[in-house]
């Protein structure tokens, strides 16, 4: 039992360590208005996002970097959507989980 508990806290650290990752600017995220960015300022973004440490520093450069990509946008007479790309966080993004019948086994339970 001690080891189950000891593996789900791993588990559990994993996950939150990987979602905090993608919420401070990982290369995969999308980036709104990225099409009319340089590579540079992308990293930049990057960059200022993975230096944040709370959700609230993040959420206002995502709103300050909305608001210049749509003027931007104005500008040179480019649409861009209203809201930023959804950020990815438990259940969104590209996927990459195991899914339905990813597990290995014979379904029986138990340990071998």
């Amino acid at each position: 039992m001690k080891k189950m508990t000891l593996a789900i806290a791993f588990g559990a650290a994993l996950l939150s360590g990987a979602a905090l990752a993608q919420t401070a600017g990982d290369d995969n995220e999308p980036v709104y208005g990225s099409q009319i960015m340089t590579q540079q300022e992308r990293t930049e973004y990057r960059n200022r996002m993975r230096q944040t440490t709370t959700q609230q520093e993040r959420e206002q450069i995502r709103n300050e970097h909305h608001e210049q990509m749509r003027e931007r946008a104005r500008e040179r007479g480019i649409t861009l959507p209203e809201e930023p790309p959804a950020r990815g966080g438990m259940g969104q993004g590209q996927g990459g989980g195991m899914g339905q019948g990813g597990a290995s086994g014979d379904g029986k339970g138990g340990n071998r």
